[in-house]
């Protein structure tokens, strides 16, 4: 199981919020892998130096890069969904079955696990 971060989580972590900070420690604690997406990053980053607890999370969560391939598998579920959020869309590609999203857009993304058959947890933030 790995712990999926969207831009509504990354978000919370830098304003501080202290239950997603809770979730931070225990995955580091149990060594569980964090993800996140170029896509969700790209959302929220703006200055750098004015988000020093974004920075710091990130140096421990791996960011699945969006390439060609990624574009067209996140275009086809976004299809399916009638959905435009590629960012939404790129943190479902990168989850696999049994992985816990943090999200901000829990129906969203149960839209988006119900259209490609994956079995995750959804955790509003």
């Amino acid at each position: 199981m790995s712990l999926i971060l969207d831009a509504g989580a990354l978000l919370a972590y830098g304003r501080g919020d202290n239950r997603l900070r809770a979730w931070i420690r225990q995955a580091k604690w149990t060594s569980t892998d964090m993800r996140t997406t170029t896509g969700a990053v790209a959302q929220v980053w703006r200055n750098g130096a004015q988000q020093a607890h974004l920075a710091t999370l990130l140096r421990s969560v791996f960011e699945v890069e969006l390439g060609r391939t990624e574009a067209r598998r996140i275009g086809t579920l976004l299809g399916r969904c009638r959905s435009t959020d590629v960012v939404d869309g790129s943190i479902m590609d990168a989850a696999v079955d049994g992985d816990e999203i943090l999200t901000s857009d829990p129906d969203d993304i149960a839209a988006l696990s119900a259209a490609c058959g994956k079995r995750v947890i959804i955790t509003r933030v």
